[in-house]
């Protein structure tokens, strides 16, 4: 992946930005993060250059891409909404700062010593994806309390985070009373085979666990779910733009924006270790009415008084 745009101006800052999908999928996101970077007088072209690397959702390059911004010794990284990323560049630096945005828990899985004083040379923003994994299971069911069994997809891509996802959902599954079937994707032909063996199984719903590739494949998940009647739910509000039928979590392009904002106050002279992770705390529930309506679905008077937003 060749860089996207080259230092624009001599003299101009220099911000590398690793992302786990693709440019045109990300476009809503890099355009949060940009206005972050704004929002700290930096604007990309005039006095910040920044350099892209897209993993097109194959963890299995981040080393190598988070390697390259480290030879082009970039002022900082930007790692948003990507725990592989952030490790993997975690491990390619201790020197470079880096600015994160993960779903896991930033201390667990080593990128700073505590959220307070993170103490190296990372910090970023902790938008709790994995967290809110049992809510989220107890909304849809909720929303389709017939399903007796709910299909989980996993990507095995990232085998840490998604062992400790199905620890979560097991144990959640238990206490809603409702059987868990698991599938694995870590591509696109792979989604179409999960849903294929799903609609075999009779699964009554759908969890699409929180990572970065399915998010990038958020309108072939939709458009499969519509095809195949099956009430699915996510972490992104952008699948439910999408079609789908509900999501539950945090805005990532905000999450994107206060990456942003880091970032600039990184290439200001603050230190990572002096910024404290950012923690969200502002969880939405986003429900598409007209895909409930094509399910078959009643929307519970329960579900549409907390709703932050029902797209009619």
């Amino acid at each position: 992946m060749a860089a996207r745009r080259a230092r624009a101006a001599a003299g101009a800052a220099g911000d590398g930005f690793l992302g786990a999908g693709s440019v045109d999928i990300w476009a809503l996101y890099v355009a949060a993060f940009r206005k972050g970077l704004n929002e700290t007088g930096f604007v990309e072209g005039q006095n910040v250059a920044i350099e892209y690397r897209w993993a097109e959702g194959q963890y299995e390059r981040m080393p190598e891409l988070a390697a390259d911004l480290v030879r082009r010794q970039v002022a900082v990284i930007a790692v948003p909404g990507n725990s592989p990323g952030a490790r993997a560049t975690k491990a390619a630096t201790a020197t470079i700062p880096i600015v994160f945005g993960v779903g896991d828990d930033p201390v667990k899985i080593g990128l700073v010593a505590s959220i307070g004083r993170p103490g190296g040379n990372a910090t970023g923003v902790d938008f709790f994806a994995s967290d809110v994994v049992a809510k989220r299971l107890a909304l849809l069911h909720e929303l389709v309390p017939g399903a007796a069994s709910v299909a989980a997809l996993l990507n095995p891509s990232d085998a840490t985070h998604a062992e400790a996802l199905l620890s979560d959902l097991q144990a959640a599954a238990r206490t809603i009373g409702v059987q868990l079937q698991i599938h694995n994707a870590s591509t696109s032909g792979e989604i179409d085979a999960a849903f294929a063996a799903l609609v075999r199984e009779h699964a009554g719903a759908l969890f699409v666990s929180p990572d970065p590739f399915f998010n990038t494949r958020r309108v072939q998940l939709a458009t499969m779910a519509a095809h195949h009647s099956i009430p699915t739910a996510s972490s992104v509000r952008e699948y439910v733009d999408a079609g789908g039928l509900m999501s539950y979590g945090t805005n990532l392009p905000d999450v994107f924006r206060q990456t942003g904002v880091y970032t600039g106050r990184i290439l200001k002279g603050a230190k990572p270790a002096d910024l404290p992770v950012l923690q969200s705390t502002k969880f939405e529930l986003v429900i598409n009415a007209q895909t409930a309506r094509m399910l078959g679905l009643t929307v519970p008077p329960s579900l549409l008084a907390i709703a932050d937003e029902v797209i009619e």
